[in-house]
Parts: structure tokens; C-alpha cells; sequence
């Protein structure tokens, strides 16, 4: 899969930790337990598979004693990358993952939104931006979604809530291309979709968004959102919490072959309704 320029920005970030490290003659644990994290997380850093938070790149100046060139790094890449602070690192994340397991309780996700979807989600969340800011945000995030057809593509499962396919984003006509854009990709097996249904009640992830990505080289993830921030989680033992929730709701969703024909049931609704509007 051919990097992104974030990708290689981060490499760059990686390399240079390296170059530093090894001038100082400090090994990878070392470092890490300078820093309060594992020696193998400088090793993903020096790789830029993963990136460091802000306050380990301080810590990172502090031990060898460069000067802030690393917070200013990390400022300048965060900066740069078209998605909010939080998210950054999920994207490229994504990017790599063998596996990712989503649940969206009230918006389809960003992997599997059209343009005309993403636009009216944006536009309902920055009604006075600017258009080539509305532009930048769709365009990422419709760009991620390249990840689903590259031949390296992850195993992705997603729950969509009910609430997700009844709620008309954009209106009738946006929802019914939107749900079809979802059947199609999963009448292709790009993804596994399955709907949680409105009788189902109380479920397992009632606070939020959920997603797992799991990987060849490092240890899964979890990451949960709200509207204003999101929480990257490597925790082994939280990683275990989340990964039972996504199980349990998982179970207590439709088959799906029946989530399949909710979905296109719902479209059929929605071009019904927007031929008559």
C-alpha cells in the first residue's frame, strides 16, 4: 500500500527519534522507560507506524537534550494532518490494520460515507465554515475509505445501529444512495455490515462510538468518540472491555442477510419518499 504523505511525515519524525536515540547511545527500553512507555513503542514510533503523544515528545527533548526539536515536530505534523488532533492517529492506524470492527450507534462511519453524507455531517457540525473548509473535511474523509479497496485491504465489520439507517442525513435522497453505497460494498464482501436493531433496547456501548483495529506487527486497539473528542486505547486489560462489548453487541444484532434487507428496505423508503417531495 503506497503511504500517505502523513505517512511519510511520520517516518521522517521516526527517523530522526532514531538518529537522536542512537547518538545518544541509548537503546530502545532504556529510552522507553525514561519516557513511560515500552521499548517497543519507541520501535514503533522510530518506524512511524505509531505516533507519540505530545507530552512523550516533550519527555523524548528532555532525555536527549534536543532543544524542543520534537514537541515542534509533532506540533508542525498534528498541524497538517486534515483530521481533528484526536483522530490523526486513528486514520493512519486505520491505514494499517489487518482488522477493524466498528460499531456506530448514530452515524454511519466514516469509512463507508459517500461525499453528498460526509457533506451534510459536516455542514451540520460547522454551519458558518467557510466551503473549502466544508471541502477539506469531506475530502479526507472520503479518502480513507481508499483503504477498503486496496488489495491490502482490513477485515471490517461494522453494527450500525438502526438509528444510524433511519435517521435522514442530508435528506431522502442523499440517505437512499448512502444506504445503497452500504449494500453494494457488502453485497462485494468489502465489509461485513449488521444492524442493531431499535427492540434490541439497552446494549453494550450505550455511551458511544466503539472501534477495534487489530494488527500484524503491534498490540490491538480500541478508540471511542464523542461529538468534541476521541480516546485512543492500547490498555491490554481495557482493550479486552471493549473488544467483550463490541462481542455482546455483536449478538444481539440481525443476521446478515436480514441487516441486508433492512438496509435496502430503508432506501427503498427513502427514493419513495424523495419522488414524492
Amino acid at each position: 500500500m503506497a503511504k500517505s504523505r502523513q505517512q511519510d511525515a511520520w517516518g521522517f519524525f521516526g527517523d530522526l527519534l532514531k538518529e537522536r536515540r542512537e547518538t545518544a547511545g541509548i537503546t530502545q527500553s532504556e529510552l522507553g522507560r525514561r519516557v513511560f512507555v515500552s521499548g517497543a513503542y519507541i520501535g514503533l514510533f522510530e518506524q512511524g507506524i505509531r505516533k507519540p503523544q505530545r507530552d512523550v515528545a516533550v519527555r523524548i527533548d528532555d532525555v536527549l537534550q534536543t532543544g524542543g526539536i520534537f514537541e515542534r515536530t509533532w506540533r508542525n505534523l498534528i498541524n497538517k494532518s486534515p483530521y481533528a488532533s484526536y483522530f490523526s492517529e486513528v486514520a493512519e492506524l486505520e491505514a494499517v490494520a489487518t482488522k477493524i470492527c466498528e460499531f456506530a450507534p448514530t452515524v454511519v462511519p466514516g469509512l463507508l460515507q459517500t461525499a453528498e453524507y460526509a457533506r451534510a455531517v459536516t455542514v451540520a457540525m460547522h454551519p458558518f465554515a467557510a466551503e473549502e473548509f466544508i471541502e477539506e473535511k469531506v475530502t479526507a474523509r472520503t479518502d480513507r475509505a481508499c483503504i477498503l479497496k486496496d488489495a491490502t485491504r482490513p477485515e471490517y465489520w461494522v453494527i450500525l445501529h438502526e438509528n444510524a439507517v433511519r435517521t435522514p442525513v442530508g435528506g431522502a435522497a442523499v440517505m437512499a444512495r448512502q444506504l445503497d453505497h452500504i449494500t453494494a460494498l457488502a453485497r462485494e464482501r468489502w465489509v461485513l455490515v449488521t444492524v442493531l436493531p431499535r427492540t434490541a433496547g439497552a446494549h453494550a456501548s450505550m455511551n458511544g462510538t466503539l472501534k477495534l483495529m487489530e494488527f500484524e506487527d503491534q498490540p490491538p486497539t480500541a478508540y471511542t468518540e464523542t461529538s468534541f473528542s476521541g480516546t485512543l486505547l492500547d490498555d491490554p486489560a481495557v482493550v479486552k472491555r471493549a473488544q467483550r462489548a463490541y462481542d455482546l453487541l455483536r449478538v444481539a444484532t440481525l443476521s446478515p442477510e436480514a441487516s441486508l434487507a433492512l438496509i435496502e428496505s430503508a432506501a427503498e423508503d427513502y427514493r419513495r419518499c424523495a419522488s414524492t417531495t
